[in-house]
């Protein structure tokens, strides 16, 4: 006659095998992020190198990189132009009405160059192309994976690194790259409107307080920021689409990975231009 078996005593030998497992498995979370990380790098290298040889400039991808150039960077010109220089008026005014109430009308023109021309724009052209054409990259090539059923592996082959990614990688950072200096240079100029009229004899004095700010650790500082937010608002996405979308993954999921790795990196690249400018 078989003997009832108690469901807690079967239980048990699962719960101990469960609980045994658990320390093992928390393991795997620190090792699976500095591998995700690891893997984002050295996908950069790779287009790094694929960027510098002759051949992904060839008839063949020169089409497919004009399209994905002017695709990314020509309707994101026109906005984010239109929108940095309202936002750039409003913060202008308002840093020149509190610094001529508080007697500081000598500190204002540098308070709105330092604070403007050198922090946020840059970051917000970053963050303008990040939700605007890196983020839907990401997401296109996600999709790509799963019409084509393509793996990470088939993912690194040539023909895809030097037609599929490498376009949206170039693009994303020369979108980054143009709206920054293009919104740095018009807020310049709204700065001179805003804080001398529309008169030239003050800009021998102008120049010369931007070129005091602009000097040469703050310039290569400057140049420096720009380069890495379009490097890593072009790259993050697309990594993200090459190595954390398997079968059956949902896009958000990727494009918030994408998102969490990429504001990370934004922010410590912004405080060490700041203590490198400002320390």
């Amino acid at each position: 006659m078989a003997v009832p078996v108690n469901p807690a005593a079967r239980a048990a030998p699962a719960a101990r095998r469960t609980s045994r497992a658990t320390p093992a498995g928390a393991r795997v979370g620190p090792l699976a992020w500095l591998l995700g990380w690891w893997r984002v790098l050295r996908l950069g290298m790779l287009l790094l190198a694929l960027s510098l040889s002759p051949s992904s400039f060839a008839r063949a991808h020169r089409a497919a990189l004009a399209r994905q150039l002017t695709q990314d960077a020509g309707p994101t010109l026109l906005w984010f132009t239109l929108l940095s220089a309202f936002l750039s008026l409003v913060l202008i005014r308002i840093v020149i009405v509190t610094a001529v109430s508080y007697g500081l009308t000598q500190y204002a023109l540098e308070m709105v160059v330092r604070v403007l021309v050198l922090e946020l724009i840059p970051l917000a052209a970053a963050l303008f192309v990040a939700l605007r054409v890196s983020l839907p990259a990401g997401a296109e090539l996600v999709m790509l994976r799963r019409r084509a059923g393509l793996d990470a592996a088939a993912m690194h082959t040539p023909a895809v690194l030097a037609g599929e990614l490498l376009p949206r990688v170039l693009a994303g950072m020369f979108a980054v790259v143009l709206l920054a200096l293009l919104s740095c240079a018009l807020a310049l100029v709204l700065a001179y409107v805003s804080v001398h009229g529309f008169t030239p004899w003050a800009l021998a004095g102008y120049t010369r307080t931007v070129g005091q700010i602009f000097g040469p650790v703050v310039t290569l500082i400057f140049v420096l920021k720009t380069l890495a937010f379009s490097v890593i608002v072009a790259l993050i996405p697309v990594a993200s689409a090459v190595h954390d979308a398997p079968p059956g993954s949902s896009r958000t999921r990727v494009e918030l990975r994408a998102l969490v790795r990429m504001f990370t990196l934004l922010l410590l690249i912004e405080a060490a231009s700041l203590v490198g400018n400002y320390y």
